[in-house]
Protein backbone atom coordinates (compact mmCIF):
# COMPACT_ATOMS: atom_id res chain seq x y z
CA UNK A 1 0.00 0.00 0.00
CA UNK A 2 1.11 3.54 -0.64
CA UNK A 3 -0.27 6.65 0.97
CA UNK A 4 0.71 10.20 0.06
CA UNK A 5 0.47 13.62 1.61
CA UNK A 6 1.19 16.99 -0.01
CA UNK A 7 1.76 20.36 1.64
CA UNK A 8 2.33 23.68 -0.08
CA UNK A 9 3.67 27.07 0.85
CA UNK A 10 5.16 30.19 -0.72
CA UNK A 11 8.80 31.18 -0.21
CA UNK A 12 9.94 34.73 -0.84
CA UNK A 13 13.50 34.12 -2.03
CA UNK A 14 15.29 33.26 -5.23
CA UNK A 15 14.25 30.18 -7.17
CA UNK A 16 17.74 28.75 -6.71
CA UNK A 17 17.55 29.07 -2.89
CA UNK A 18 14.08 27.51 -2.79
CA UNK A 19 15.26 24.62 -4.95
CA UNK A 20 18.71 23.87 -3.50
CA UNK A 21 18.32 24.56 0.22
CA UNK A 22 16.34 21.45 1.30
CA UNK A 23 18.68 18.99 -0.44
CA UNK A 24 22.09 20.63 -0.56
CA UNK A 25 22.32 22.28 2.88
CA UNK A 26 22.93 20.57 6.22
CA UNK A 27 20.12 18.01 6.60
CA UNK A 28 20.52 18.16 10.40
CA UNK A 29 19.04 21.68 10.21
CA UNK A 30 16.15 20.45 8.02
CA UNK A 31 15.14 17.35 10.01
CA UNK A 32 15.32 18.59 13.60
CA UNK A 33 13.07 15.91 15.10
CA UNK A 34 9.52 15.95 16.36
CA UNK A 35 7.77 13.63 18.82
CA UNK A 36 8.91 10.08 18.07
CA UNK A 37 10.81 11.29 14.98
CA UNK A 38 14.48 11.65 16.00
CA UNK A 39 16.58 14.54 14.76
CA UNK A 40 19.19 13.93 12.10
CA UNK A 41 22.73 14.36 13.45
CA UNK A 42 24.90 13.85 10.37
CA UNK A 43 25.46 11.91 7.15
CA UNK A 44 28.29 9.79 5.77
CA UNK A 45 29.15 8.28 2.39
CA UNK A 46 27.68 11.43 0.85
CA UNK A 47 30.27 12.26 -1.82
CA UNK A 48 27.72 11.73 -4.62
CA UNK A 49 24.77 13.42 -2.88
CA UNK A 50 22.84 15.95 -4.92
CA UNK A 51 23.31 14.16 -8.23
CA UNK A 52 20.83 11.63 -9.70
CA UNK A 53 21.88 8.21 -8.44
CA UNK A 54 23.74 9.79 -5.51
CA UNK A 55 23.17 8.62 -1.96
CA UNK A 56 24.09 9.18 1.66
CA UNK A 57 23.76 7.31 4.95
CA UNK A 58 21.69 9.25 7.49
CA UNK A 59 22.37 9.13 11.24
CA UNK A 60 19.93 10.24 13.92
CA UNK A 61 19.92 10.97 17.65
CA UNK A 62 18.46 8.64 20.24
CA UNK A 63 14.68 8.82 20.55
CA UNK A 64 11.88 6.94 22.33
CA UNK A 65 11.67 4.59 19.31
CA UNK A 66 15.33 4.33 18.19
CA UNK A 67 18.66 3.77 19.94
CA UNK A 68 20.37 6.37 17.74
CA UNK A 69 22.98 5.90 15.02
CA UNK A 70 22.60 4.96 11.39
CA UNK A 71 18.96 5.26 10.41
CA UNK A 72 18.52 4.96 6.65
CA UNK A 73 19.91 5.63 3.20
CA UNK A 74 18.73 8.57 1.10
CA UNK A 75 19.00 8.36 -2.70
CA UNK A 76 18.49 11.04 -5.34
CA UNK A 77 16.17 9.60 -7.99
CA UNK A 78 15.52 12.75 -10.08
CA UNK A 79 16.97 16.25 -10.12
CA UNK A 80 15.59 18.77 -12.61
CA UNK A 81 17.44 21.99 -11.91
CA UNK A 82 15.36 24.71 -10.22
CA UNK A 83 12.19 22.62 -10.67
CA UNK A 84 12.03 19.20 -9.06
CA UNK A 85 13.71 16.72 -6.74
CA UNK A 86 12.65 13.14 -6.13
CA UNK A 87 14.40 11.20 -3.39
CA UNK A 88 13.96 7.81 -1.76
CA UNK A 89 14.52 7.07 1.92
CA UNK A 90 14.99 3.34 2.51
CA UNK A 91 17.19 0.68 4.10
CA UNK A 92 15.71 1.55 7.51
CA UNK A 93 17.80 0.36 10.46
CA UNK A 94 14.82 0.24 12.82
CA UNK A 95 11.21 -0.84 12.49
CA UNK A 96 9.17 1.93 10.87
CA UNK A 97 5.54 0.87 11.46
CA UNK A 98 5.79 -1.54 8.54
CA UNK A 99 6.94 1.10 6.05
CA UNK A 100 9.51 -0.15 3.54
CA UNK A 101 10.46 3.19 1.97
CA UNK A 102 9.48 6.84 1.71
CA UNK A 103 9.58 8.74 -1.58
CA UNK A 104 9.86 12.51 -1.25
CA UNK A 105 9.23 15.09 -3.94
CA UNK A 106 10.11 18.79 -3.79
CA UNK A 107 8.71 20.94 -6.60
CA UNK A 108 9.52 24.64 -7.04
CA UNK A 109 7.34 26.82 -9.27
CA UNK A 110 8.32 30.44 -9.82
CA UNK A 111 5.17 32.56 -9.62
CA UNK A 112 7.13 35.78 -10.03
CA UNK A 113 10.62 36.88 -9.08
CA UNK A 114 11.33 35.90 -5.45
CA UNK A 115 7.88 34.31 -5.06
CA UNK A 116 8.19 30.55 -5.26
CA UNK A 117 5.44 27.98 -4.77
CA UNK A 118 6.78 24.94 -2.94
CA UNK A 119 4.87 21.68 -3.40
CA UNK A 120 6.24 19.06 -1.00
CA UNK A 121 4.92 15.50 -1.32
CA UNK A 122 5.80 12.29 0.49
CA UNK A 123 4.58 8.85 -0.50
CA UNK A 124 5.02 6.23 2.20
CA UNK A 125 5.18 2.60 1.09
CA UNK A 126 3.92 -0.08 3.50
CA UNK A 127 4.12 -3.85 3.26
CA UNK A 128 2.15 -5.24 6.22
CA UNK A 129 -1.55 -5.35 5.35
CA UNK A 130 -2.88 -5.38 8.91
CA UNK A 131 -0.96 -2.14 9.60
CA UNK A 132 -2.48 -0.24 6.64
CA UNK A 133 -5.02 1.68 8.77
CA UNK A 134 -2.23 2.78 11.15
CA UNK A 135 0.01 3.65 8.17
CA UNK A 136 -2.71 5.83 6.65
CA UNK A 137 -3.41 7.56 9.99
CA UNK A 138 0.32 8.15 10.63
CA UNK A 139 0.83 9.63 7.15
CA UNK A 140 -2.17 11.96 7.24
CA UNK A 141 -1.69 13.22 10.80
CA UNK A 142 1.83 12.97 12.24
CA UNK A 143 3.74 12.98 8.94
CA UNK A 144 1.76 15.97 7.60
CA UNK A 145 2.61 17.95 10.74
CA UNK A 146 6.25 16.91 10.46
CA UNK A 147 6.38 18.02 6.79
CA UNK A 148 5.07 21.46 7.73
CA UNK A 149 7.86 21.76 10.30
CA UNK A 150 10.40 20.81 7.62
CA UNK A 151 8.98 23.50 5.30
CA UNK A 152 9.54 26.12 8.01
CA UNK A 153 13.08 24.90 8.75
CA UNK A 154 13.93 25.11 5.05
CA UNK A 155 12.30 28.56 4.80
CA UNK A 156 14.57 29.89 7.59
CA UNK A 157 17.62 28.38 5.93
CA UNK A 158 16.72 29.73 2.47
CA UNK A 159 16.07 33.23 3.82
CA UNK A 160 19.29 33.09 5.86
CA UNK A 161 21.40 32.03 2.85
CA UNK A 162 22.53 28.84 4.58
CA UNK A 163 25.67 27.56 2.83
CA UNK A 164 25.36 24.57 0.52
CA UNK A 165 27.28 21.47 1.59
CA UNK A 166 26.87 19.70 -1.76
CA UNK A 167 26.61 20.61 -5.43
Amino acid sequence: MTTSVTVQTIYHCSLERAFKTPMLCDVAKVHTGFGVMPKVTHCTDDESWGKPGGSKKVFVAKSPTFKGGESSVDKVIVRIENQYWKIEVSDFKSWMLGFSKFVGEWRTTEIKENTILITYTYTLHADIIWLYPLNWLFTHTFWRIYMKRVLENVRKMAYGNEPYMYQ
